[in-house]
């Protein structure tokens, strides 16, 4: 089983990001420990469908960004990277304003693959989406 390694902090993660799909979005990490990250992102208009509603793939990005970022840091110390093998979304809701918050946790860190589920809330607790994705771990 992976545990979290102590060469991956939240600055290392921030300036991985630098000119990256994550830094466009304007994703922040804003805790990582053992099993978990949290993340978030300040919803602009520039991130809203035409309907004007946020966009699934905002929602997506923070919620895959969030599990990478953490499987990343809970990387067996042999393996040189991971890439996502399935990932699958769930929308319960939306905004239009405002923060949203990506959970993510570990329900599996083995030696080959690992599997994460984020939830994606707004500030007054609500979920606006379920996220699962399974990494390959790479050697």
């Amino acid at each position: 089983m992976s545990t979290l390694r102590t060469d991956y902090s939240i600055e290392r993660l921030h300036e991985r990001q630098q000119g990256k799909l994550p830094d466009l979005l304007g994703v922040r990490v804003i805790a990582l420990k053992e099993g978990s990250l949290t993340a978030e992102l300040t919803v602009r208009s520039d991130l809203l469908a035409p309907n004007g509603f946020l966009h699934a793939a905002t929602v997506i990005g923070l919620a895959d960004t969030s599990c990478g970022y953490a499987c990343w840091a809970h990387l067996p110390q042999t393996a040189r990277n991971f890439t996502t093998i399935e990932l699958k979304s769930n929308f319960l809701g939306t905004c239009t304003e405002g923060t949203i918050r990506a959970v993510a946790k570990s329900v599996h860190l083995g030696r080959t693959t690992q599997v994460w589920d984020a939830t994606v809330s707004v500030p007054d607790g609500k979920t606006i989406a379920l996220f699962r994705c399974t990494q390959m771990v790479l050697y």
